[in-house]
């Protein structure tokens, strides 16, 4: 190999066209721009455009929702866990949590949390700690003699829109309630010891 004979891979180098060099080489006149009107200008957007009829993006209805605020969860099942326990790569004398399955192969990463399934079988004494798991699954492993240990749920507090308005105006409610409260109960003790303090001295 010399320098003199390094070459680019084949079709990595592209010919640069040579544009209005006259009619017969083809780019010439408009330049490969076409004719006059929308498509010779800059800055055009005549993709999905159908002519004035409905576009196929518009013809076609909608399906589904996607929630951008959705836990993201990593499914296992009770069968890959037994395969993994009979493979001696997943110890059973502690809990088996996200890190514990990680280390012994059955998933890449945790993401929000691990889902368990009941697909398969498991003959095996396992403490689960997980995000969630199907009933199927919880009974198929209290049946072996283990348990899942699930998290406490999370008190649904919205965080948008107009729940959240609602839910601070009540608070600023019963704020106010609570402050107006106290306002009445001290100007009530007020009120008493200026009448005890009248009465005492009309005794005297």
């Amino acid at each position: 190999m010399k320098l003199n004979e390094l070459r680019d891979n084949p079709g990595a180098v592209q010919v640069r066209k040579r544009i209005g060099r006259g009619i017969g080489s083809g780019k010439g006149k408009t330049g490969g721009r076409g004719g006059k009107g929308q498509t010779a200008r800059s800055g055009v957007s005549v993709l999905s455009f159908e002519g004035g009829q409905m576009p196929l993006y518009r013809r076609l209805p909608k399906r589904g929702f996607n929630n951008p605020f959705r836990d993201r969860l990593v499914e296992v099942n009770l069968g890959m866990v037994q395969k993994a326990i009979d493979a001696g790569r997943l110890k059973i004398g502690g809990v088996v949590d996200g890190k514990a399955m990680i280390a012994a192969g059955l998933i890449r990463r945790e993401r929000d949390g691990i889902k368990l399934l009941a697909k398969g079988t498991i003959k095996t004494k396992v403490r689960f700690a997980v995000r969630a798991a199907s009933k199927s699954a919880i009974e198929a492993v209290t049946k072996a003699g283990g348990d899942v240990a699930l998290p406490a749920p999370k008190p649904e507090t919205p965080t948008r829109g107009r729940a959240l308005k609602r839910q601070q105006a009540a608070e600023v409610a019963a704020a106010k309630a609570a402050e107006k409260a106290a306002e009445k109960a001290a100007k009530g003790e007020g009120k008493g010891e200026s009448k005890a303090k009248t009465k005492s001295a009309d005794k005297a």
